[in-house]
């Protein structure tokens, strides 16, 4: 059985849709950046929320293949190509993210990059969890 806890420094203000940290016992999990492609290998839209939602949707079939669940999820690591998009289509993407992993919010961290190495790609998201 693992364990989770939420490390909510005193006094700092709780974050909106991710935790400061988060402290887990059990077996890791380490999932490599998803990007928003189908099973077939094409990109679910043009649009960064499309993308997002797949990309989550892929995060949370590998770990399936651990026999994890989205609550499991420790940490999450995105990688976006543009900024303004992200904050212009950020409740479509609050919207996929609780369809997708529920209303857990691991420690987390979105970072913007030049450019993604598939191409056409948006965003690209990294997992751990603690299964």
């Amino acid at each position: 059985m693992n364990k989770h806890q939420v490390l909510q420094p005193a006094g700092w203000p709780r974050p909106g849709g991710y935790a400061h940290g988060i402290a887990a016992e059990g077996r890791q999990v380490f999932i490599a950046g998803q990007v928003g492609w189908d099973d077939s290998g094409r990109l679910a839209g043009d649009g960064l929320a499309a993308q997002v939602r797949q990309a989550l949707a892929n995060v949370v079939r590998v770990l399936a293949e651990a026999g994890g669940r989205p609550e499991q999820i420790v940490r999450l690591n995105w990688y976006i190509t543009s900024r303004d998009e992200y904050l212009a289509v950020l409740p479509a993407i609050g919207a996929a993210y609780r369809e997708t992993i529920g209303r857990h919010f691991p420690a987390m961290t979105v970072v913007q990059v030049a450019a993604l190495v598939a191409s056409g790609t948006k965003v690209e998201i990294e997992a751990t969890a603690v299964v």
